[in-house]
């Protein structure tokens, strides 16, 4: 198979590349537990999962002004990191996948609402920074994810093209994302069902990346 010009592979990074949300989830509740909430795990996709940080505190914390509000999402992404520092694992076939594009030269791109300092930590715990020609982080672009921004710049750091290239997300603000920068997206099923991805804008999910079906897909996709 010769990858067409301009395809591309392009990752979210929390619940996509390793499947982090039971962490965050378990950092959120301490960090906002003095605030009066407590987050189950349909809580927690519902309402914070994907979304950027000062979304999450302009919607659970409007009686805080910014700085308080991003201070509070400061403990919990220290809680997170100290979590994550020790309980990293990939999604299963995520090395499979990304030796095919390399060995294919697909080029391949991390975008995310995270912190930097948590997509620094994922990315290098997992030990696949140099699979990543770009990194885009979303909030330090205009607009974060569900806006498509982030995933333009991804392909515009890449010279990538949307008909021929793929995301991979885990939520539902980064599926509207893709689908809105006219990628075809991938839903990895590390929190939500095939339902609840397809229902905001996913083209298939997969519980894993080395899904006979799912390789076939993106092969399709990306070929000349």
């Amino acid at each position: 198979m010769i990858p067409a010009a301009g395809a591309a592979l392009l990752f979210d990074i929390d619940g996509t590349l390793a499947d982090t949300d039971p962490l965050h989830l378990d950092a959120f509740n301490t960090a906002f537990a003095p605030y009066g909430y407590h987050f189950d795990q349909a809580g927690y996709s519902a309402n914070l999962q994907g979304l950027a940080n000062a979304d999450i505190a302009r919607r659970l914390l409007p009686t805080l002004s910014y700085e308080e509000g991003m201070a509070v999402l400061d403990r919990k992404e220290a809680g997170f990191r100290e979590l994550a520092r020790t309980a990293l694992e990939p999604v299963g076939g995520l090395f499979d996948l990304l030796d095919w594009a390399d060995d294919l030269g697909l080029p391949m791109a991390a975008v995310t609402n995270a912190p930097r300092a948590n997509a620094d930590l994922i990315i290098d715990g997992l030990g696949i920074r140099r699979r990543f020609k770009a990194m885009v982080i979303g909030s330090e672009l205009a607009h974060g994810k569900p806006h498509p921004l982030p995933y333009l710049e991804g392909m515009r750091l890449l010279g990538a093209r949307a008909d021929v290239s793929v995301a991979f997300e885990d939520s539902r603000a980064g599926i509207a994302s893709a689908a809105a920068a006219g990628l075809l997206a991938v839903g990895i099923r590390t929190s939500l069902s095939n339902e609840d991805l397809l229902a905001v804008g996913a083209h298939r999910s997969a519980a894993r990346y080395d899904e006979p079906d799912l390789l076939a897909a993106i092969s399709r996709r990306v070929a000349r």
